[in-house]
């Protein structure tokens, strides 16, 4: 079984628990969002789909059912239901970081002024509309973000925290840290 997000947002519960299950659902409700985890149920079949499109997302459905030995109908039909279930969010085509000069990671540690709404709202939009930030986490203990950059080097570092970080609104402190080598990256999800 695995958990899957659906959309945000539902209709009933409005004052529900913070954890609550309605049949195979499990609502999760905070007072920022509310996210709604439907369980959907992998055999193997599912699995070994799902681990093929991972590894190459444009497999054609002939091979990949000739892979998972299903005709091409019945596979099509499974990799449909993932997709409509969530489980498949999307397509995406992953960039060689060194083809496009940006080989350097850059983890920032951010804490905020203040953990009003309104501070943590403007906060994660700014984010979210800069191109230089890769990922951005809410975390638990020190600080209150971390950011993940690819940038070319320090000198590129430096114009991302001139034009992008510093402009962030509600930051308090930042810590950056520069990793010397990746030493295992993945976009697989390994669903043994």
């Amino acid at each position: 079984m695995i958990g899957i997000y659906a959309k945000p947002g539902a209709t009933s519960c409005e004052s529900m628990p913070a954890i609550c299950r309605i049949g195979r659902s499990i609502i999760l409700q905070t007072a920022r969002q509310r996210l709604i985890l439907v369980q959907m149920e992998l055999d193997a079949v599912d699995r070994a789909i799902i681990d093929l499109l991972q590894r190459d997302g444009r497999i054609t459905n002939a091979e990949l059912a000739a892979r998972v030995h299903l005709s091409a109908s019945a596979c099509l039909r499974r990799v449909r239901r993932l997709e409509e279930g969530g489980v498949i969010d999307r397509y995406v085509m992953l960039v060689n970081p060194a083809a496009v000069d940006r080989t350097t990671d850059v983890f920032v540690e951010i804490s905020l002024s203040s953990q009003r709404d309104e501070v943590l709202d403007a906060f994660e939009r700014a984010v979210a509309a800069s191109p230089a930030i890769m990922a951005c986490y809410l975390m638990a203990g020190d600080s209150d973000y971390l950011v993940r950059l690819k940038v070319a080097g320090v000198a590129d570092y430096e114009r991302v925290h001139r034009d992008h970080l510093s402009k962030l609104p509600g930051v308090a402190r930042m810590r950056s840290s520069f990793a010397l080598r990746t030493v295992y990256e993945t976009t697989e999800f390994r669903l043994d």
